[in-house]
C-alpha cells in the first residue's frame, strides 16, 4: 500500500494548492491513504475548523499538527470531537486532542497515525521517546502499519526518533524546519525515515514568510509581523510504500510538486 504524507501546508496558498491537486495526485501516483500535517495552514500559524473541512473534503485522511496547534482556539471542538486529527501525543493528557487516531483505507486496511514533538531547540514538552512507546502498548496489535510525524527542530532528534522506532512502527517522518531533506531511507528493522518532508507552501521566502518582514526584523529588531509569502508555491512531501502483511516499509521517495507541475494533477469537475 501507499502512504502519502505532505509536509507542514502554510497558508492560504498551500491549502489550495491541496485542495486544486489532491485528487490527481491519489489517482496518479496510485495513494492508498494521505496524511497532511496541517499545523501552518491558517495564516502561517495554526488550523481552523474551515481549513480541516476543506482538506479532509479534498481527499486527507488524516491531519496531524504540531506546536503552533492551538493557535486558532475554534479548532478545539473538532480535536475533541473528530477522530481523523491528532493533537502531539507528548503534550499533557489534559491538553484537547486525540494522542493517536486509527484510519482506514478505500479497502479497509487500517492504519494508526500519531504525532510527537521534539525537545532539542523546542519549547518544553514531556518526553516524546516514552510517550511514543505508550502508543504503541495501546494500538491494537491487529493494526499492523503504523506511520508517526515527528515535529522536531533537529536533524539529530529526528534521526534518533527514527532510530528508537525502527522495526516497531513503518514510517518516522519529520516536519517543522520547512526544508526538505535528502536523507530518506528504510532503517534496517524496515521503517521508512526522512529527516524532513518539506514545506507546502510558497516557497520564495524565509520558510513560508516574506521574504523582505523576515530581513527588516533581523536586521533593525524592530517588531515587525512575519507576514506568509504567496510566490512559488509547492507541495513537499514524501510517498512511502509499505508492505500491507508486515507492515515494513518497501520504499521511500520524496515528492516535490511545483505550480507548472501541479497543473496536471487537477481534475476537470
Amino acid at each position: 500500500m501507499r502512504i502519502l504524507f505532505i509536509g507542514d501546508i502554510v497558508g492560504k496558498s498551500g491549502v489550495d494548492i491541496v485542495i486544486q491537486t489532491l485528487a490527481g495526485i491519489r489517482r496518479e501516483e496510485s495513494v492508498d491513504l494521505v496524511v497532511v500535517n496541517g499545523e501552518n495552514a491558517d495564516g502561517g500559524s495554526g488550523i481552523t475548523p474551515s481549513i480541516y473541512r476543506k482538506l479532509i473534503a479534498a481527499g486527507a485522511d488524516c491531519i496531524t499538527l504540531g506546536d503552533h496547534i492551538y493557535r486558532k482556539k475554534e479548532i478545539i471542538d473538532i480535536l475533541e470531537q473528530q477522530s481523523n486529527i491528532v493533537k502531539p501525543a507528548n503534550y499533557p493528557n489534559d491538553a484537547p486532542g486525540k494522542t493517536w487516531t486509527v484510519v482506514k483505507t478505500d479497502t479497509g486496511k487500517k492504519v494508526a497515525v500519531f504525532s510527537l514533538i521534539g525537545r532539542v531547540f523546542m519549547k518544553p514538552v514531556d518526553c516524546p521517546f516514552a510517550a511514543a512507546d505508550k502508543i504503541l502498548a495501546e494500538i491494537p496489535a491487529d493494526v499492523n502499519i503504523r506511520f508517526c510525524d515527528f515535529h522536531a527542530e533537529a536533524t539529530s532528534d529526528k534521526h534518533l526518533m527514527g532510530r528508537f522506532l525502527d522495526g516497531r512502527v513503518s514510517a518516522v517522518c519529520g516536519t517543522h524546519t520547512h526544508v526538505q531533506t535528502a536523507d530518506e531511507q528504510i532503517f534496517p528493522g524496515g521503517t521508512a525515515f526522512i529527516s524532513d518532508v518539506g514545506m507546502t507552501g510558497p516557497h520564495h521566502s524565509i520558510l513560508g514568510r516574506k521574504i523582505e518582514r523576515v530581513l527588516e526584523a533581523t536586521l533593525t529588531f524592530r517588531p515587525i509581523p512575519f507576514t506568509v509569502a504567496t510566490g512559488d508555491v509547492r507541495i513537499n512531501g514524501a510517498l512511502i510504500e509499505i508492505d500491507q502483511n508486515s507492515g515494513k516499509a518497501q520504499g521511500i521517495r520524496r515528492i516535490n510538486i511545483d505550480e507548472k507541475q501541479a497543473d496536471r494533477y487537477q481534475i476537470e469537475d
